[in-house]
């Protein structure tokens, strides 16, 4: 079982920039794809990105196109999303997960979770 720890979340103004990161353990992270959601309070959880095994695919949903910008680094079993011109709507908790060998596209879909790193943004 891959586990996952996410950091760099924290509270930033309206306009700013913050670099998470989510470190995997376990041999087999270039194997899979890996996703980024975010759940505000009252909100369902919801995909933000998600990148390929090899990096060479990448997703966005339609509310951070432009804005944000994920990557991965095989060597070191991390993938970082960077945001940039964070809005308010933007706060919420933060999730990196594993993708399944399925595919997919909504939270059933990834099969290892990291506990969450709240993203706050004041207006």
């Amino acid at each position: 079982q891959v586990q996952l720890v996410e950091s760099g979340g924290g509270l930033v103004q309206a306009g700013g920039s913050l670099r998470l990161s989510c470190a995997a353990s376990g041999p087999t992270f270039s194997s899979y794809a890996m996703g980024w959601f975010r759940q505000a309070p009252g909100k369902e959880r919801e995909v933000v990105s998600i990148i390929s095994s090899n990096g060479a695919g990448r997703y966005y949903a339609q509310s951070v196109q432009g804005r944000f910008t994920i990557s991965r680094d095989n060597a070191k079993s991390t993938v970082y999303p960077q945001m940039n011109s964070l809005k308010p709507e933007d706060t919420a908790i933060y999730y990196c997960a594993l993708r399944g060998t399925k595919g997919g596209m909504g939270p059933a879909d990834f099969t290892s979770w990291g506990q969450g790193t709240q993203v706050t943004v004041s207006s």
